[in-house]
């Protein structure tokens, strides 16, 4: 079969379309026909080689994709040929972390050995996937193949952070940044839901005008204004309950800056660098909190999919490509042109 795999970390020449063996299906797996899988930042961080992370080459990545059940291993009865699925790309071979000192059991995001399909794992940028009966949802019938293959990382990244980390409420006042990237858009649409008043950053009146259709209330643009200044004047010097940041160092100081005395700055990742400024003193004369979020639970995951499969939330597309053109895949997110997913379909499928 083909995927997309890299050999060496670097950049987007390392990239290529090329023939690999036929994955192996094991007693718990199932073999997927891949139909549409979707880009994220982590691609990129794992392209460019990821501190502590180990690959064995080849790789192929990818954390997002939805098929059809092609074949189950000889213990799976959960699903059976030709169904829809989708991937959740979290892995916890634990109990989900239930150490002394009440870890809960029942959250696999939080066990020792937790890992990401497509990060620690060969991922699923391929023409079939085998991957643990575990990590896959029933996906409707009548949900777009686009659709089920780009929703699964971002949309319970941001349900996760927001509903069970953050824990906002309707009324509460909502800052997203990157809101045309993927966790940034799925975020929006999560506090919206939520009854939030939402705030939401990009860097043209074009994404600005995407997140508004999203569910955004205020847009700001980064690139022509103070953010914090902005949010400062937008609520009358109150400033916001929640920041939702995935950007990092860039943003950061204004992330604290935005926030009203003791709010909740809540962060899922740092794709412009992790080491800012820690800000010692605004965070305790302020008294915020700072929260770390990651990937969700399954069951987590299974409430934000179940919302989108019922077009509650919708991912926007921003570019469907055939597979062999995954490095241009990788340019349009580095580059941050659009707004939302970028999707890449096997190129038999295309």
């Amino acid at each position: 079969m083909k995927a997309v795999t890299f050999t060496e970390h670097g950049d987007r020449d390392v990239i290529e379309y090329s023939e690999v063996p036929d994955p192996e299906v094991g007693r718990e797996d199932v073999l997927v026909d891949v139909k549409a899988a979707a880009l994220n930042h982590l691609d990129i961080w794992t392209r460019r080689g990821l501190p502590g992370v180990d690959l064995a080459m080849p790789h192929v990545p990818g954390s997002d994709m939805a098929g059809v059940v092609d074949a189950v291993g000889a213990d799976i009865t959960r699903f059976e040929p030709g169904d829809h699925v989708a991937l959740v790309a979290g892995v916890a071979g634990g109990d989900g972390g239930g150490e002394p000192g009440g870890v809960p059991r029942d959250d696999p995001t939080l066990a020792p050995d937790f890992q990401i399909i497509g990060e620690h794992r060969p991922g699923v940028h391929a023409e079939y996937a085998a991957v643990p009966a575990a990590n896959l949802v029933a996906v409707p019938e009548h949900v777009d193949w686009t659709v089920a293959g780009s929703s699964s990382l971002v949309f319970q990244t941001a349900w996760r952070m927001l509903i069970h980390r953050a824990e906002v409420h309707a009324g509460e006042r909502v800052l997203v940044h990157g809101a045309s990237g993927g966790v940034g858009h799925a975020a929006v649409q999560i506090a919206d839901y939520a009854g939030c008043e939402v705030y939401a950053t990009a860097s043209s009146a074009e994404k600005l005008e995407y997140a508004a259709d999203c569910g955004a209330t205020h847009g700001i643009n980064y690139e022509d204004v103070d953010v914090a200044r902005e949010i400062h004047d937008l609520t009358d010097g109150r400033g916001v309950d929640v920041v939702v940041d995935h950007v990092g160092e860039a943003t950061y100081e204004d992330s604290l800056k935005s926030l009203r005395k003791g709010g909740r700055f809540v962060t899922c990742g740092a794709t412009t660098g992790p080491n800012p400024d820690a800000a010692l003193n605004r965070i305790f004369w302020n008294q915020l909190e700072v929260i770390g979020s990651t990937m969700a639970t399954p069951e987590q995951a299974e409430e934000a999919l179940e919302l989108v499969w019922d077009g509650v939330f919708e991912p926007r597309i921003r570019a469907t490509l055939p597979m062999s053109e995954a490095a241009r895949a990788h340019e349009i997110i580095e580059n941050r042109e659009g707004f939302g997913k970028v999707v890449v379909i096997p190129d038999s499928e295309f």
